[in-house]
This record gives structure tokens, sequence and C-alpha cells, in this order.
């Protein structure tokens, strides 16, 4: 299993969601849905995305070899 990071690719807002998809094997998409489904529900979904933003590192630009 991957490790959870940001990726710098493939983020529409903060990466929270692409870094939730890449970390349990779905598609940004699906997860993306999820959290807008949960947004119907009452609850602190946009108090947890935004912790989640914080907490969860970004990914680091690796170096490429020449």
């Amino acid at each position: 299993m991957n490790t959870l990071e940001r990726p710098l690719e493939g983020r529409l807002i903060a990466g929270v969601c692409a870094a939730l998809a890449r970390r349990f094997g779905i598609r940004p998409f699906t997860v993306r849905l999820l959290f807008l489904l949960s947004c119907l529900l009452p609850g602190p979904q946009f108090i947890a995305y935004l912790a989640m933003w914080i907490i969860i590192p970004a990914e680091q630009r690796r170096p490429v070899a020449v």
C-alpha cells in the first residue's frame, strides 16, 4: 500500500481526495463523489477535509536522474 501523501499532480483543490484514493487503490473520482454525497448529511465534513489538508503531507518532488 502507498503512503498517504497529497500528490502534486491530479489534485483539484488540495489533493486530499486524490491522496485517499491513491492510498486505498481506488479512483479519485469515487472519493470525490463520496465526499460530495457525505456533505448532504449533517456533520463536520468540511472541518475534517481542512484538518486532513493540514495533516497529510504534500508529495515531495523527486529529482530527475540524468
